[in-house]
């Protein structure tokens, strides 16, 4: 039995690696590409280790090309609208698990209803409502409408009607408002579920491609994954710039994964069996 047992894990041991290289390969690539000297290509994988490498791609990047405002840009979208959707799904979601009211298991099926919804479907009459609204070109039609959505609310509801009653009554007993049950018992104790849902948010508003694409219409208001395509040429593509600006996009996401893999990994688990 032991033998079977060791046999077992060493080929899953295999299997998992093989996949890992499979999944990262990509990525590898992607990051030798970008450290390649212009001119020069990668055909094959020995090529790795006989190209000489230079930083001089990511100088002249940042140096000659927009990526820097596109980066900032990408910023303060994400963590603007983190912030705002935090805020607002941690207040709603307060109000339908732990506040008595006629109506809210009705709310609470509107927002499982928008799960149902793709955001494609929307996107024609949310275009028409910021353009009525000014707001094409701006921030605000930038943030706005990427903090309306029903996944992080609904994460959260499941997390606060698992919190005691008992704590709240005793802070309205003390005559406390709700604003004092929000701030001095919900809060504290929901700090697993404000990291996760901060986690998903950031990273769906740094990789949010098609609004963007639609909303901003002037260089000074890209992010970078639709200012990312502008390196491509009309009959031929440069693949150094392009990839090396990708690395430059995607090193956030890396950072923030291996900070926070256990959060997001809890995040995945919370979203798929309460959700």
């Amino acid at each position: 039995m032991k033998t079977k047992a060791v046999i077992g894990k060493v080929v899953l041991t295999v299997i998992s690696v093989i996949l890992a290289l499979i999944f990262i390969a990509p990525l590898i690539w992607s990051l030798a590409v970008s450290f390649q000297i212009e001119g020069k290509q990668i055909v094959s994988v020995w090529d790795w280790f006989k190209l000489p490498y230079t930083i001089h791609n990511y100088i002249d990047i940042i140096k000659t090309s927009a990526v820097p405002i596109w980066t900032i840009n990408s910023l303060v979208i994400a963590v603007v609208s983190t912030a705002l959707t935090v805020i607002l799904s941690s207040m709603a979601a307060y109000a339908i698990a732990k506040i008595k009211f006629k109506g809210r298991n009705l709310i609470f099926f509107y927002f499982l209803l928008g799960l149902l919804v793709p955001g494609e479907a929307t996107i024609v009459p949310l275009f028409i409502t910021a353009n009525n609204l000014n707001m094409i070109d701006t921030y605000a039609g930038l943030i706005l409408p990427s903090i309306a959505g029903s996944m992080n609310m609904i994460i959260m509801v499941s997390f606060f009607k698992g919190l005691p009653n008992e704590l709240i009554e005793a802070v309205r007993i003390d005559g406390g408002g709700e604003l004092a049950v929000f701030f001095r018992i919900i809060l504290p104790l929901s700090k697993a579920v404000i990291s996760t849902v901060c986690i998903f948010a950031f990273i769906g508003s740094w990789n949010n491609y098609l609004w963007p694409l639609l909303c901003a219409m002037s260089q000074s208001k890209f992010t970078l994954p639709i200012g990312i395509p502008t390196f491509a040429g009309t009959y031929t593509i440069d693949y150094v710039k392009p990839l090396t600006a990708g690395m430059v996009a995607s090193l956030p996401m890396i950072i923030l994964f291996l900070i926070f893999e256990r959060h997001i990994v809890e995040g995945v688990t919370m979203s798929g069996i309460k959700g």
